[in-house]
């Protein structure tokens, strides 16, 4: 029976665990910076620093989307469901609560993506007033005007990556340079 199933293996090899924790490594730092809770307003807490990595982590699915390599796109979901499962655990959330958590952390995810791939579609200011609402709980529309900018300048910037190296070479702009 596992005949057809490796023979679709051999022909898309699963990336490396090195290649997905660089990327993944690279998608954190980034959505760590200071700037963002400093000069962008986002709130400093649990809630902002996990909508940063979404909002990074979308980036990357989202150009990844464009190529032929499902296996690394998967790979790096994965990669972030193992490490929000990690941090819960850590955070002295009970075996019995992560399951529940984890599902919100996907529907969290699945239900950003969306709003932001359709707001990217009509315009800058729709993503504005989707990054006010989901990162700073339409609190702040001026500071969500410069994360959208951000953001497409971002998502211009990772269409220039090769995800395929082990170090994945990711390659976000550099927040210092836009203050």
């Amino acid at each position: 029976m596992r005949w057809p199933f490796n023979r679709f293996k051999k022909q898309f090899p699963a990336p490396s665990r090195r290649t997905i924790e660089a990327i993944y490594g690279t998608i954190v730092a980034q959505a760590r910076e200071p700037l963002f809770y400093q000069a962008y307003g986002v709130p400093d807490s649990v809630n902002g620093r996990f909508d940063l990595v979404l909002l990074h982590l979308w980036m990357v699915l989202r150009q990844l989307r464009s190529g032929p390599d499902e296996a690394l796109r998967q790979a790096l979901f994965d990669h972030f469901c193992s490490d929000m499962d990690a941090n819960l655990r850590e955070m002295g959330v009970g075996d019995l609560s992560v399951p529940k958590r984890m599902q919100a952390f996907g529907e969290a995810f699945y239900g950003r993506s969306a709003a932001y791939d359709r707001a990217l579609a009509e315009g800058p200011e729709l993503l504005a007033l989707a990054l006010d609402k989901n990162i700073y709980s339409g609190g702040n529309i001026e500071s969500a005007r410069r994360l959208a900018a951000y953001t497409a300048d971002a998502i211009a910037a990772l269409a220039c990556g090769d995800y395929a190296t082990s170090t994945g070479d990711l390659q976000f702009p550099d927040l210092a340079q836009r203050k």
